[in-house]
């Protein structure tokens, strides 16, 4: 008995091939504080930087909050109110509008919402987000994160959660685990182009992730500083502030197009 061959009529490849055509590149842009900064949101490294004012092992660590959850949740209520008036600048709106022509992820170490509030659609948030609450007991437990609105923006001493633990912020500690790493590391492994903006490449492992990247792929970085990266990968650098290294981003995205 002969086996069964199947083969496609050669007028199905047409659709097929203009399917291929019509198929958005896929861009994966790791961002951090600095594409913030020009929207007057505090950053945490730079000089003058939150980190300067506030200790990290007092406001961003398990044992800062076990000591003092009053005063962790104070910073964070202050972060938020600095938040809220706070607008998305050009460089988050212009990553929003790759999405007409690419099919974009934004993984970024913020924890402000101004990517989603400029419009992106898909955004990985590596180290939580600043307008939801969470269970001290198991902050990654879905059923007790709450999201939290201008009307109440402070988390309350002795505030509790669903499970009866003190509320606390939905933010990504030193020395927690970051749960989103691996669907960031998926996305950059399908990326057809990556762009790093605002970070200084430091933060593990984050960091990181340009390592993900498919070999031989697009890879830009905007940054006014300068910024260190693997030497075996070709980047082309932006040396610039967001706003305005999006601005010469896009156009060299047009003129490769």
């Amino acid at each position: 008995m002969k086996p069964l061959v199947f083969s496609l009529h050669p007028l199905i490849y047409i659709p097929l091939f203009l399917l291929y055509l019509t198929m958005k590149k896929k861009i994966v842009v790791l961002t951090g504080a600095g594409v913030s900064a020009e929207s007057g949101f505090s950053t945490f490294r730079d000089s003058g930087g939150l980190w300067e004012r506030y200790p990290v092992e007092k406001v961003a660590t398990p044992e800062g909050w076990n000591e003092n959850p009053v005063f962790v949740n104070e910073f964070y209520n202050g972060l938020r109110h600095q938040l809220v008036n706070a607008s998305p600048n050009e460089a988050h709106l212009l990553l929003a509008e790759l999405e007409k022509d690419y099919e974009v992820t934004v993984v970024t170490q913020n924890v402000d919402n101004l990517h989603a509030r400029a419009g992106s659609s898909n955004v990985i948030y590596l180290h939580g987000e600043l307008m939801k609450a969470c269970s001290s007991r198991d902050p990654e437990d879905p059923r007790y994160i709450t999201e939290l609105s201008t009307d109440h923006l402070d988390i309350l001493p002795g505030e509790k959660a669903g499970d009866g633990s003190l509320l606390r912020p939905f933010i990504v500690w030193f020395g927690e685990a970051v749960p989103q790493i691996e669907p960031a590391a998926e996305a950059c492994q399908k990326a057809d182009i990556f762009i790093i903006i605002g970070t200084s490449l430091q933060v593990y492992p984050a960091a990181g992730l340009i390592r993900y990247c498919p070999p031989g792929i697009p890879i830009f970085l905007i940054d006014p500083k300068e910024v260190g990266v693997p030497h075996n990968l070709h980047v082309t650098v932006i040396r610039d502030v967001a706003s305005k290294g999006m601005r010469k981003l896009v156009e060299m995205l047009r003129n490769k197009a």
